[in-house]
């Protein structure tokens, strides 16, 4: 059995799969109705409005609806894309047990506990037909999947078998009928419910010793098969005039749920409330395979309509699963394709269709497992085929020469066999032999005789092709290549679990398949990327060009060489790619069928060209394709080229962005006249002045109004004329301060005591006047004041000359664009021009060279381009038409000039900084000083759901400051702002990181011994808003090494338990002054001792839940605290307070008042509600803080940090650090990129050369059959953690690691010593 979902939840009592859709809708007995995506493995919604447990379950064929029945008599029509509930049907006295839709008509059919069966019209919302006859319990009934039959199972130990097409024909009608009509047929079937004959029973099937459970019909045959509490399982087979017992399946111990058909094969499946699922063979009647779960119950089990997928649910959840693999065994040679169908090996010609079988493996291993793989030897035209049955098999079979003869030989007869796990040829007349149990490796000949046995080197699960005489050997964490011949292992490569390898056509590229991830490496396995998929990866093939092409579940994607990847086409069911050439995808389909898929290879040629610098076809898939679409441009971006994007883009934003980016103002310009927005004007103006056009800039200042701006460009640009004209619409808007700085500007010492006038400053507009010489306007300025020079004469220090004007312009700059900083044309800028103006692009190659010269330069200093211009000298002398040596002189001179205008060429500006600490980092601190406050919060969403911004506010500006350097330069200049690194060894601009502002040791040596100090002096108010803050600083503090990492998630702990001690003290002291709330302070104060405070903190509020308990005269519960005082060894007159309590409790042991509260009962304390939560209760997390609250109060804010909301935990990197912050100590995670927070980093081993600045981070990884191992070192965690356990995961106790780690310990010396 292959498990292919797993969910973990209350018991389920119902199960349906969705025909089309990837949906399983799952009923519980806790009354509620999930709904998953079992192939993304994901809850998708979750319904809940039936009162007691939901046992029936299905849903519509072509609508999207489906129907649920359970014990509250109800049955519910729902709409699962509306999310919510159309409609219920009423009529049922007692439990629904099982509800169906017809596959034609509106019906639903209905089985319930009043020993009546109902046909509903769930259109007209009427029961339409009532079936009666059994005398107990009916457990189930269904529609047959094409005949007008219901089967139904009743515990009267009964099956029967009703005619309902009666009421198919009353029904129904060929041609449409009036409204009358309708209500006459409605009406007519209500009158004769128990009389009429739409309904009779057709056969009453009896043998069963108890109540039956079960019954169905078998999809094309007339069969039935029942099962019931007799531990039996009953074929039935029917005729049209009776039905008869066939044959009886024996082997559950205990009563038998569900035994239904297997749609293809001719099985039947079963399963038990003995804990197991049994697989029979029809025709044998013996049981086939047995798969048994060592705590649950089987209570239900379904088939998928479509699918060979099946569903079980038992006590703690559902398992979606398969009887046997799909894939099928195939191998690839030219244009013949060799694959296993129906257990015979075919051959398929790609190019002509020709398809034929050439070998019949039937009678290898059993007839309901199919072959696992299969390889071709051509120099000797033979396959191995393997088989998983008895162990692990092959055979070896020598193909016919002529396969279109239309002979099929028989391996048993023609082949040779063996066992072994996996075989595989090495060579032209060898092939090796896997044996799992003893892990040796056999190589034998062609006579299946063995020439050598090889020790493994490793542990090996699989062995596949490595190269001529080597092998790979897969391990659980490793590949290894292994020569066959020197019997050594030629080099390692640490990767998840592989399960397929596929070579590229040259040998030269391996991909490395596994359940969720592709390793791309040379053919020495070294290592060139890595590819994660979310979902299953289920085959790949090499293209001719070197780009790899891999199918998941519902795509065709490609994986480029150094690891980008994309989606190529969307599939409806998964495809086995088996080749793919050109524009053409080869593959076989589930039922091993083989197909062409068109695909359109556009994009990964192009990212291909422009990885290899093959720029030529890059030219050309630009003019040729239709390449478009945001995620390309995004990528061109990301890699560097906005200028190719800029050319095929049509989308004016877009093409604005790009042109800002690389600096194209020309279309900048274009696309800012067409958007006409003011931030765009803005961000041109910007941009033009950074390269120095200041009639760019001029023009965006126009159009944004920016007026102050404009006359100092005026100023810089010596163009007085338009600096008057500023002076007079200044004057025409009012501005004052425009005037004054345009008169400033301009010299003129009239218009600037003018304007101080106007403004009342008669004191400035005086000494103006006075300092410039202007004693006539000076007088008329006292005038205006109303003042002679007398009043003042004592008051003015003496006047010296001076004139505040700008210096003479020396030369006007405004005609022409300043030579500061120029963009430098690009390749595709010079070839797309010369395109269209229709030369030539002046450079013809295939491919650039490695070191990246430049690319005119390369085509310039051609060889074949000097020769011929010598000859083309030779040949001007010879007909006197050579130049004149003044005119070659002046030629020299214009090469001179030319070659200094090269030289004089712009600089590119870099990139800034701080956009490479926001590249470099997936820390939200990093993010936040470098100033990209979004992509912060964004980090932090994401990481651990912070919603509330508004306080972390101040922290982001003080670590934006604190980041950067301010150096004081001229006084006319700004100062230069100089950032901060922490990493000032590392000078790459990969592994630049900005300086951390925050620390462990200093928030731990500040605010937490001031947050402890106010705690132990009661002032709770300021305590809880240091202990907030703390929290609040530790979404930005930057760890280094696993300790410090562990000390904050303790530290974050700690702020937890204080907040929600402080909380709880509060509100207590808050109710004190009211008599009436007795009950609840007491139970404030006894939650107070359950929050996990330092002893001495704690010993405080034993000592305050001692002292209220007695004053209550709970004596009995006060004893208790008092016990718990007396064992944290308190100072002695604490002690005789506690032994006195403890005594007056021996006489007087009751409690006047009754608490909610359990002392021996492990609870959390919900924040919001200050009320606890106790195991097994419906509660979700706060992913930072890890504080659990009740389910109501999932997506509120947090009331211990106040930045993030509490929500279930879904995602897998939320759960891990969900299960750090309680007590887990060591947490393996199968990862293979740096996470949001960095796990236990694995050692290099000695002699391997380690990447100063990696990409890629390999963590320690510890797996069986599950993704992830946590191994927690607080086992009493483990039932609180597992309620929101994804299903991949598997929780242990530490204790059961010690024994492996000393044998790997050991292993490890052993292996070290030789």
């Amino acid at each position: 059995m292959l498990t292919k979902f797993e969910s973990k939840s209350n018991r389920v009592k119902g199960i349906a799969f969705h025909p089309r859709l990837t949906l399983l809708a799952a009923s519980l007995h806790s009354g509620s109705i999930q709904l998953w995506n079992f192939q993304m493995g994901v809850l998708v919604d979750r319904f809940e409005e039936h009162d007691g447990p939901v046992r029936g379950i299905s849903f519509h064929s072509t609508q999207p609806l489906f129907c649920s029945g359970g014990d509250d008599y109800k049955i519910k029509v729902w709409n699962y894309k509306t999310r919510r509930c159309l409609f219920t049907l009423h009529g049922h006295l007692d439990y629904v047990r099982s509800v169906y839709f017809h596959h034609e008509h509106p019906w639903i059919l209905s089985a319930s506990d009043d020993q009546t069966i109902r046909i509903w019209n769930w259109q007209s919302r009427q029961c339409i037909a009532i079936l009666t006859g059994h005398n107990h319990y009916i457990m189930c009934a269904q529609f047959h999947p094409k005949e007008d039959y219901v089967v139904s199972a009743s515990m009267d130990q009964t099956v029967r078998v009703w005619d309902i097409s009666g009421l198919r024909k009353k029904n129904t009608t060929a041609q449409p009928l009036s409204f009358e009509e309708q209500i006459q047929r409605a009406n007519s079937g209500q009158a004769d419910l128990f009389g009429n004959t739409d309904a009779v029973v057709k056969y009453v099937l009896e043998g069963h010793d108890r109540g039956v459970n079960w019954a169905t019909f078998h999809p094309t045959l007339p069969l039935l098969v029942s099962c019931g509490d007799d531990r039996q399982i009953k074929l039935w087979r029917m005729s049209e005039t009776k039905a008869w017992e066939v044959d009886t399946c024996r082997g559950h111990f205990n009563n038998v749920s569900v035994a239904l058909f297997h749609p293809k094969h001719e099985l039947i499946i079963s399963d038990s409330e003995d804990k197991t699922i049994r697989v029979w063979d029809m025709s044998k009647r013996t049981a086939v395979q047995t798969f048994r779960r060592e705590n649950d119950r089987f209570w239900v089990l379904t088939a998928h309509p479509e699918l060979n997928l099946f569903a079980a649910g038992h006590d703690s959840g559902l398992i979606v699963f398969k009887l046997d693999r799909e894939r099928p065994a195939f191998s690839l040679h030219g244009n013949t394709l060799f694959y296993v169908r129906d257990k015979y090996v075919r051959a398929h010609d790609l190019t002509t269709g020709f398809d034929a079988g050439v070998i019949s493996v039937r009678r290898l291993g059993s007839q309901y497992v199919q072959p696992r793989t299969l390889s071709y030897n051509p120099a000797e035209r033979a396959v191995i085929v393997t088989s998983p049955a008895d162990n692990g098999l092959y055979e070896l079979v020598h193909l016919p020469k002529d396969m279109g003869s239309g002979e099929v030989r028989d391996s048993a007869s023609e082949g040779k066999r063996g066992t072994g796990s996996s075989a595989i040829f090495v060579a032209r007349n060898r092939f090796a032999v896997l044996d799992k149990n003893t892990q040796t490796l056999e190589i034998r000949d062609l006579d299946n005789s063995i020439t050598k046995s090889i020790k493994c080197p490793v542990q090996t699960n699989d062995v596949f092709y490595g190269g001529t005489a080597s092998v790979l050997l897969a391990t659980p964490t490793s590949v290894v290549l292994f020569d066959i011949q020197q019997q050594k292992v030629l080099a390692e490569l640490a990767t998840p679990v592989v399960k397929y390898v596929v070579w590229s056509n040259d040998g030269a590229m391996v991909a490395l398949l596994s359940k969720h991830t592709i390793m791309i490496a040379n053919k020495n396995l070294g290592q060139s990327a890595m590819v994660h998929e979310t979902i299953r990866i289920k085959s790949g093939a090499w293209d001719d060009s070197g780009i790899f092409v891999y199918t998941t579940l519902n795509h065709i994607k490609y994986a480029l060489p150094q690891g980008d990847n994309g989606i190529i086409k969307t599939l409806d069911q998964p495809v086995y790619l088996t080749r793919v050439k050109g524009k053409v995808v080869h593959c076989l389909d589930r039922n091993a069928k083989p197909q062409a898929i068109p695909i359109d290879p556009t994009e990964y040629r192009f990212k291909l060209a422009l990885m290899r610098k093959n720029y030529d076809e890059v030219l050309h898939i630009i003019r040729t394709s239709n390449l478009v679409g945001q995620s390309i441009i995004a990528y061109l971006q990301k890699k560097g080229f906005p200028e190719i994007a800029l050319h095929f883009v049509q989308d004016k934003t877009t093409r604005f962005d790009l042109a800002i980016e690389c600096g194209n103002l020309d279309v900048a310009l274009e696309m800012a006249k067409a958007l006409d927005r003011e931030d765009n004007w803005a961000r041109l103006g910007q941009q033009a002045l950074k390269q120095g056009n200041h009639k760019i800039v001029e023009i965006a200042y126009q159009r944004t109004k920016n007026f102050d701006r404009l006359s100092f460009l005026y100023l810089v640009t010596g163009n007085p004329d338009k600096l008057a004209k500023m002076a007079k619409i200044a004057e025409m808007r009012g501005d004052q301060m425009s005037k004054f700085h345009n008169a400033l500007y301009l010299g003129n010492v009239e218009a600037r005591v003018n304007v101080l006038r106007e403004v009342g400053l008669y004191p400035l507009a005086y000494m103006t006047a006075k300092s410039n010489g202007l004693a006539e306007l000076a007088e008329e300025v006292l005038a205006s004041a109303g003042l002679q020079e007398e009043d003042i004469a004592g008051l003015l220090p003496p006047v010296q000359a001076s004139s505040l004007r700008p210096p003479a312009v020396v030369n006007a700059t405004f005609d022409q664009n300043w030579p500061s900083v120029g963009v430098t044309e690009s390749f595709f800028d010079r070839a797309l021009a010369a395109a269209a103006s229709g030369e030539s692009t002046g450079i013809e190659y295939t491919q650039a060279e490695e070191d990246g010269e430049d690319l005119d330069e390369w085509g310039a200093n051609d060889g074949i381009a000097i020769d011929g211009t010598a000859a083309a000298a030779e040949a001007e002398d010879a007909w006197d038409l050579a130049p004149d040596a003044d005119e070659e002189a002046g030629a020299e001179e214009e090469k001179a000039d030319a070659v200094e205008e090269d030289l004089g060429a712009a600089l590119v500006p870099g990139i800034p900084e701080t956009e490479l600490w926001v590249r470099n980092s997936p820390l939200a601190a990093d993010h936040v000083a470098a100033g990209s406050f979004e992509t912060a919060m964004s980090l932090l969403n994401r990481q651990v759901g912070a919603v509330n911004f508004a306080p972390l506010k101040p922290l982001f500006l003080s670590i934006y400051r604190s980041s950067r350097l301010y150096l004081p330069g001229a006084p006319s200049l700004p100062p230069i702002e100089i950032p901060l690194r922490r990493n000032t060894d590392h000078a790459e601009p990969r592994s630049v990181l900005p300086v951390a502002t925050l620390t462990l040791a200093s928030i731990t040596s500040g605010e937490l011994r001031a947050a402890y100090t106010a705690f132990q002096k009661a002032k709770f108010a300021e305590a809880a808003s240091t202990f907030r803050s703390i929290l609040h600083s530790l979404l930005l503090v930057i760890t280094t090494t696993p300790a410090q990492a562990a000390e904050l998630q303790e530290l974050v702990v700690v702020c937890r338990e204080y907040l929600i001690g402080l909380s709880l003290e509060m509100e207590r002291r808050r109710l004190s002054e009211d008599p009436s709330t007795l009950k609840r302070q007491l139970e404030l104060a006894a939650y107070f001792t359950h929050c996990r405070l330092q002893p001495a903190h704690l010993s405080l509020a034993l000592r305050l839940a001692m002292i209220t308990f007695t004053k209550a005269k709970n004596y009995n519960m006060g004893a208790s605290f008092a016990q718990r005082l007396l064992d944290l060894s308190p100072a002695a007159p604490i002690a005789t307070q506690a032994k006195n309590t403890l005594a007056l409790a021996n006489k007087n042991p009751r409690d006047t008042i009754e608490i909610e509260y359990d002392l021996h009962s492990q609870f959390d304390i919900c924040p919001s509600s200050l009320t606890p939560i106790y195991q097994g209760a419906p509660s979700v997390d706060d992913p930072f803080t890890g504080a659990k609250y009740h389910a109501q109060f999932a997506g509120s804010l947090c009331a211990v940090s106040g930045v993030t909301e509490p929500k279930e935990v879904k995602d897998i990197k939320a759960f891990i650090d969900l299960c750090k912050r309680n007590d887990a100590t060591e947490v393996n995670i199968k990862e293979s990129r740096i996470a949001s927070s960095k796990i236990e980093e694995k050692a290099p081993r000695k002699g391997k050369k380690v990447d100063p600045n990696p990409t890629k981070v390999k963590f320690k990884l510890r797996c069986s059959r599950y993704l992830y191992t946590l191994v927690l070192t607080n086992p009493k965690r483990a039932a609180e953690l597992r309620n929101a356990l994804p299903h991949t995961i598997k929780i242990r106790d530490a204790s059961l690691d010690k024994k492996k780690k000393r044998k790997v310990r050991r292993r490890k010396h052993q292996r070290d010593q030789k």
